[in-house]
C-alpha cells in the first residue's frame, strides 16, 4: 500500500534546529544530525561546494566555523514526509557581518529516518540570480501562464474574489525547543484540528497548513472575520499546556485557483498582514474592512498606515476586536 505524503511539523522543528546550529556554529549538533550513509550529499552555493559521504560529515563543522556571523530572517519553511523519507524547503535572507549585505538564500533538505531519528541525507543551498544577469533574457512563459490561469479562474468561477486568512503560532521555534518534537507536533496537530473546525463552520476552506500556521479561503469577508474571532476566542480558552498565542491576517481580492491551492497578490498580502500582527491580534486590509463594515458583531480599531515587506507603498490596515 502506498503511504500518503503529509505535511510534517516535526520536520519543520528539525530543520529549524539545523538552521540554528549552523548560525551558532554548533559543530557537534550538526555532525550528529547528518546521516552516516555514504550516500550523504551536500551542494552549496559556491563553486566547488559539492561534497559527499563521511568526508562531508567530518568536514562540515569546520566549514561552518569559517562562515562569518550573520543575521537570519526566515520567509518560509515547508516540510513533508512519506514513511521513512522527508523533505523540506526554506527561504531566508542572510545579512553577513563582513559586508552588511542582505542576500536571499534558498535551502532544500532531504531527510531519512535512521534508528527512529531524522537525519539529513541531502542539503542544497542556492542564491537566486536574476535571469537578466545570469542568461541575458527575461523568462515570460510563466508570466503568461499566471495571466492565463487568472483569466480562466474568472471565467470558471461565479466570483473572482476571495477573503484569504493566514494564521501563525507566535514564538513557535522557542516553544518547540523547550517541549521537544513529539509534544510540539501533537500540540500543532490539535491546533490545526481546531482551526479546521472553525474555518469549516464558516463555510471556509482550509487550503493548506504551513508548518506552524494555516492558510484558508472564504467566499465572504464577514465569514473570514467571524472565523478569525472564533479561532482567537477558542484558542484562548484552550486548557492545558502548551499555551499558544496566534496572530491572524486577512485580505480580500482576486485570487488564482489551481487544484486545491490559491495564489496571487491577495495571498502574499494576507500573509504579510498576518506577519505584522501582534500576538493575539487579528489584522485585516482596508479592502476586507470595507466589505464587512457596518455588519453586526464586528468592531474595528482605528485605521493605520503601514509598510508590508515585499509590497510597494504604504497599506491601510485595521485590527478586529474579539
Amino acid at each position: 500500500m502506498n503511504q500518503p505524503i503529509r505535511p510534517s511539523p516535526e520536520l519543520i522543528a528539525v530543520v529549524r534546529r539545523w538552521n540554528d546550529a549552523v548560525r551558532a556554529k554548533d559543530g557537534a549538533a550538526l555532525y550528529n544530525m547528518l546521516s552516516t550513509s555514504e550516500y550523504l550529499r551536500y551542494q552549496g552555493s559556491a563553486d566547488g561546494e559539492i561534497w559527499s559521504g563521511s568526508l562531508f560529515r567530518k568536514g562540515f563543522p569546520d566549514h561552518v566555523a569559517e562562515i562569518p556571523d550573520y543575521g537570519w530572517e526566515e520567509h518560509s519553511l515547508e516540510a513533508f514526509e512519506c514513511g521513512a523519507v522527508g523533505w523540506a524547503h526554506c527561504v531566508a535572507t542572510l545579512c553577513f557581518a563582513t559586508n552588511q549585505k542582505a542576500m536571499l538564500h534558498r535551502f532544500t533538505f532531504i531527510l531519512h529516518l535512521e534508528d527512529g531519528v531524522w537525519k539529513m541525507v541531502h542539503c542544497h543551498v542556492s542564491n537566486p540570480i536574476h535571469n537578466m544577469e545570469k542568461i541575458g533574457i527575461e523568462h515570460k512563459a510563466l508570466d503568461a501562464l499566471v495571466a492565463a490561469a487568472r483569466d480562466g479562474f474568472r471565467q470558471d468561477q461565479r466570483e473572482g474574489m476571495a477573503s484569504v486568512m493566514f494564521t501563525d503560532i507566535v514564538n513557535s521555534s522557542a516553544i518547540a525547543d523547550k517541549l521537544g518534537d513529539w509534544i510540539w507536533t501533537d500540540a500543532v496537530q490539535k491546533h490545526f484540528e481546531l482551526a479546521r473546525d472553525v474555518i469549516e463552520a464558516q463555510s471556509g476552506t482550509l487550503v493548506k497548513s504551513l508548518g506552524d500556521g494555516t492558510m484558508s479561503s472564504f467566499s465572504s469577508a464577514r465569514a473570514a472575520l467571524m472565523a478569525a474571532v472564533d479561532l482567537q476566542r477558542r484558542n484562548a480558552s484552550e486548557l492545558g499546556e502548551p499555551t499558544l498565542q496566534i496572530r491572524v491576517g486577512i485580505h480580500t481580492g482576486d485570487v488564482i485557483q489551481t487544484d486545491d491551492d490559491f495564489f496571487g497578490t491577495v495571498v502574499n498580502k494576507a500573509a504579510r498582514i498576518a506577519a505584522s500582527a501582534a500576538p493575539g491580534e487579528v489584522r485585516l486590509s482596508d479592502a476586507t474592512q470595507l466589505l464587512a463594515d457596518g455588519q453586526d458583531g464586528l468592531t474595528f480599531g482605528t485605521p493605520r498606515s503601514v509598510s508590508l515587506k515585499g509590497l510597494p507603498g504604504d497599506h491601510t490596515i485595521y485590527s478586529l476586536s474579539w
